[in-house]
């Protein structure tokens, strides 16, 4: 792995498993000093598993309480930041939206969409002080798709955070971008998705998601983990130093 990470300060949001996961431990193979951030609290683990340097934090970035309280520690730890990597987020249900209920939708807007709206709130004045930095966010390509309106409504938030921010922002020296993944295949989850689990219809509604996603791709395949990873930490690396604002779709050419 090339350092170019090498001196760098790096918190990933929802490192516990996933995409996350492979985020921190890759950036921290390349040299970052890297926060792991999760309510999980087998997060700490993976932090012991890196490569290089990381110290883990458990918190609920559903709250500003939570995203306030990761990004100060991330700063007292290390020093400074100079790269978030927002990457809380993913569909709780999967149901025509007539048959959500009101506090589904609700429950997907806050998985979704404001740990991503808090940590970035909570980190600006980190990136400030430090004279600047980079904001990667986490999108989905599936502000298209069928079955998840609520999760899409709230990736659709994501991408406006990103372009706003990055206007706004730019004259301080912070650049502000997205991935907006595609389906992606992933070990299985230790912390389920839908706490509820789910239904034999709700299995059947899965299947339909799942057959849509595919076939919406050029490529006809689910993407890997490493596929993902690797344009995240392009886009907050310095070879992307003059992207900002940009929503880079990572899903076998689905742009959603």
């Amino acid at each position: 792995m090339s350092p170019r990470f090498a001196g760098k300060v790096i918190v990933v949001t929802g490192a516990a498993q996933g995409i996350g996961r492979s985020v921190a431990l890759r950036a921290a193979a390349e040299g970052g000093q890297v926060v792991l951030v999760d309510r999980a609290e087998f997060v700490g683990d993976v932090a012991d598993e890196a490569d290089g340097v990381a110290a883990s934090f458990v918190a609920d970035l559903e709250t500003h309480a939570g995203a306030h309280a990761a990004m100060e520690f991330a700063a007292k730890t290390f020093g400074g930041i100079d790269i978030l990597i927002n990457n809380v987020g993913g569909a709780i249900r999967m149901r025509p939206f007539a048959e959500f209920e009101p506090a589904q939708i609700d429950a997907e807007i806050r998985r979704s969409l404001m740990p991503t709206l808090y940590s970035c709130h909570a980190v600006l004045p980190h990136l400030i002080a430090r004279g600047g930095g980079t904001i990667v966010n986490v999108s989905s390509n599936a502000t298209r798709g069928i079955y998840r309106v609520p999760y899409s409504a709230a990736k659709g938030g994501v991408n406006a955070i990103t372009q706003s921010l990055a206007m706004e922002y730019a004259d301080r020296n912070i650049r502000v971008v997205a991935t907006a993944p595609g389906g992606t295949a992933a070990p299985p989850r230790r912390v389920a998705r839908n706490a509820d689990g789910d239904t034999a219809q709700e299995q059947a509604w899965m299947a339909e998601v799942v057959e849509q996603v595919t076939t919406s791709t050029f490529l006809k395949r689910y993407g890997t983990i490493d596929e993902q990873v690797a344009p995240i930490l392009f886009l907050a690396s310095d070879e992307a130093a003059y992207i900002t604002g940009s929503i880079l779709p990572v899903a076998g050419g689905d742009t959603g």
